[in-house]
């Protein structure tokens, strides 16, 4: 990302790319008051002003629904692409090959994702697109009236909509399936948390999902519903405390973490995440520690928050295909069409 140090005498309150907080806004919410959507931006705001992210050197993508509305309310001086139900994936797959420079976040909801966008949500997965993908799920089809979305808990009882009679899908357990490198889940009701993984995510070199659980305040408002303000802050399970520092020289720490004790794990680009062990031993870098985390969460009824899974070791999609240091979309037409002698061997090996 592209950093530039404040002139002198600019006024205190500017990050070190010279912008201040109001750079990175966007228009003012539609949502309903009280909507997790609406905290969940506020701290995209405060990250991208932290980590100081240009707002042109990121581009937007959403779907359908009251998520997709989202990126509306954030960074305004960024592009960005409003697609079809469920399509996100693919329209932001495409950009993201055509300029490498670029990173992208990308927002979505339990209906646009886990339901008609599900298979291009795997794909975008196992493909490692280089982007950040949030999850703003509350258990409802907001925009048509709170009927139960793929993520509604079984048993959920709505006044209109009847019971839920369907097991839920579990988006950190696809993306874990469809071999994501950065999984984590959070309550839009604990903002500091949501804050430092966004920071974190966006580090990260390749599919960073962020499922946050976001209560639709109108819809999906009972105490005890899985999505509620209630039900989070009772059953929040936080795996460890995370922090996030800027880049700086790499620390490792090998051995296995004890309880209580505190670990940095290194980024790409030499940022650190601090983690401080809630829970006795978890590993967020050990596959089988993970799927064992969120299964046991599952069969408690447990909300659990934080870091869940991350590998640095594998490449980006445009990493795979050794792209040139020109994004594709800068490539001039000279630049694009192969030699005349190539295609004339071409043409000699076909025929």
């Amino acid at each position: 990302m592209t950093e530039t140090l404040p002139m002198a005498g600019a006024a205190a309150n500017v990050n070190l790319a010279g912008l201040a907080r109001n750079d990175y806004r966007g228009a003012p919410s539609t949502l309903c008051q009280g909507c997790g959507h609406n905290s969940i931006s506020n701290q995209i705001v405060s990250a991208l002003y932290e980590m100081n992210i240009v707002p042109e050197d990121v581009v937007k993508f959403s779907g359908i629904g009251c998520s997709s509305k989202s990126p509306t309310y954030f960074l305004n001086r960024s592009f960005g692409f409003n697609s079809l139900h469920g399509r996100m994936p693919s329209i932001a797959t495409g950009a993201l090959f055509g300029d490498q420079r670029l990173k992208g976040i990308g927002v979505s909801g339990d209906g646009d994702s886990a339901s008609i966008g599900m298979g291009q949500f795997k794909h975008v997965m196992r493909r490692n697109v280089n982007m950040l993908y949030i999850i703003e799920n509350n258990g409802v089809y907001g925009l048509t009236k709170g009927q139960f979305s793929a993520t509604a808990e079984k048993g959920l009882q709505l006044k209109k909509q009847g019971k839920n009679l369907y097991q839920p899908v579990d988006i950190c357990m696809e993306a874990f399936t469809s071999n994501a490198t950065f999984i984590a889940r959070s309550f839009a009701g604990n903002p500091k948390q949501v804050k430092e993984l966004l920071k974190a995510a966006l580090a990260h070199e390749g599919i960073a999902v962020l499922d946050i659980i976001s209560p639709c305040v109108t819809f999906n408002n009972q105490d005890t519903a899985y999505h509620s303000y209630t039900w989070g802050k009772t059953h929040e399970e936080p795996l460890h405390e995370i922090s996030y520092i800027a880049p700086r020289a790499e620390i490792m720490l090998e051995r296995e973490m004890e309880e209580g004790e505190t670990r940095e794990v290194a980024m790409h680009d030499g940022s650190i995440i601090v983690l401080k062990n809630l829970e006795k031993g978890y590993d967020t870098t050990n596959r089988f520690e993970a799927l064992r985390a969120m299964e046991e969460a599952q069969q408690n009824g447990w909300l659990l928050t934080g870091l869940l899974y991350l590998d640095t070791t594998k490449p980006t999609l445009t990493q795979m295909y050794d792209l040139v240091d020109t994004p594709l979309n800068r490539l001039t037409e000279a630049e694009l069409r192969p030699e005349r002698a190539m295609i004339d061997k071409v043409n000699a090996l076909m025929f």
